[in-house]
């Protein structure tokens, strides 16, 4: 027998998930007996593994817990993430003070000269439009570098300014342990669940075990 908690992830849902867990724990007894048997009985998803240890039962349900992210924000530091996502520089440009990049022209150089790189990941892989317009930033040789402009279909330009040494071919991280899912997706106002989900099939993924 199982139950979902449908608000574990957030703290102020906590008197409904422990009405929830109160009927459930009241309603087993009742099929337990008219079945003539004992059943396994489980009720916890990840984010509830944390909030009601108390409900542990026979077994818990872990999902996106396996992955890394602490779904109700609790105890992020004790997991690490087991997935990232990397793109590369394809070209890396000067932008003129006053001058414009991508759709709409959103992406301004405002007041003074920019270096933009322009990195091989858009919203057909999967990468959030919402992130555009500075809103969200990738990684490159360490430090943070914001979106310029839309993310476009197959591309997108970051601000590279501050990092002189930037150049084609350098690794970009879009999310993993320098920039976490959870922080990306409070960003755009979503869940890391989408984040994940919205990772297109185009994209190459490579397995690595110990």
């Amino acid at each position: 027998m199982l139950t979902h908690l449908a608000g574990a992830d957030e703290a102020q849902h906590n008197d409904f998930s422990h009405q929830q867990l109160a009927a459930f724990q009241r309603m087993t007894p009742l099929v337990e007996a008219a079945l003539g048997y004992s059943v396994l009985k489980h009720a916890l998803n990840s984010a509830g593994i944390i909030r009601f240890p108390e409900a542990h039962l026979d077994m818990v349900r872990l999902g996106i817990g396996l992955y890394g992210v602490e779904a109700s924000g609790q105890d992020s530091a004790a997991l690490r993430p087991v997935s990232a996502l990397r793109t590369v520089i394809s070209q890396v440009k000067k932008l003129p003070a006053g001058q414009t990049v991508g759709y709409g022209r959103r992406g301004v150089a405002t007041n003074f000269e920019r270096r933009t790189a322009t990195i091989a990941i858009g919203y057909a892989d999967g990468y959030d439009r919402r992130f555009g317009n500075g809103v969200g930033e990738v990684v490159i040789r360490g430090l943070r570098a914001p979106i310029l402009g839309n993310v476009c279909m197959d591309m997108s330009m970051v601000d590279v300014t501050h990092i002189p040494d930037a150049q084609a071919g350098d690794s970009v991280v879009v999310f993993g342990e320098q920039i976490p899912l959870v922080e990306l997706a409070s960003r755009i106002g979503t869940i890391p669940y989408e984040l994940l989900t919205n990772v297109s099939e185009r994209v190459k993924r490579i397995f690595i075990t110990e």
